[in-house]
């Protein structure tokens, strides 16, 4: 069963120590990177940051990280909610957690935990194949648009 856990002191050292594999090491920031950038947009931002845990019942199996912008907040100009980070450690992989745990998060996102919203929004880099595929299956669509050299893509809600 996947579920998502807010990061506390008890889990936060298991979330660091999570990595994907080494031909995706340049798709996605670490963890540690995430989870500071975090703590900066929760002390600077009107809406704290969305991050969790992934597990697989007691287990952390991965990290996400989403957020909610406002018409006025949002580069794309529409209240939209948006996936920053996505990962599933390296030894789960492979296993349909991933899948799971996307349209658990799509499933959050879907009750607007922080606020209405039209769409939402991710990026990916242009060689990943495995994320293109996945947010693909879930009905994104790139977007045309190219931002910080990742492929932006949107799935209304």
């Amino acid at each position: 069963m996947i579920s998502f856990r807010k990061i506390t002191w008890d889990n936060y050292r298991e979330v660091l120590k999570l990595k994907v594999t080494e031909e995706q090491d340049d798709f996605i920031a670490s963890n540690m990177f995430s989870l500071a950038q975090s703590y900066v947009a929760l002390l600077n931002d009107d809406l704290p940051p969305m991050t969790y845990a992934i597990c697989r019942d007691e287990v952390v199996i991965g990290f996400i990280m989403m957020f909610h912008d406002t018409a006025e907040e949002s580069d794309y100009s529409e209240e939209s909610y948006g996936v920053l980070r996505f990962m599933i450690d390296k030894d789960y992989q492979g296993q349909g957690y991933g899948k799971a745990a996307f349209a658990k998060a799509l499933e959050l996102i879907r009750t607007f935990p922080q606020g209405e919203a039209v769409s939402v929004y991710l990026s990916y880099e242009p060689q990943n194949e495995v994320a293109r595929k996945l947010y693909a299956s879930f009905g994104f669509v790139e977007t045309g648009e190219i931002d910080g050299g990742e492929v932006v893509a949107r799935l209304a809600l």
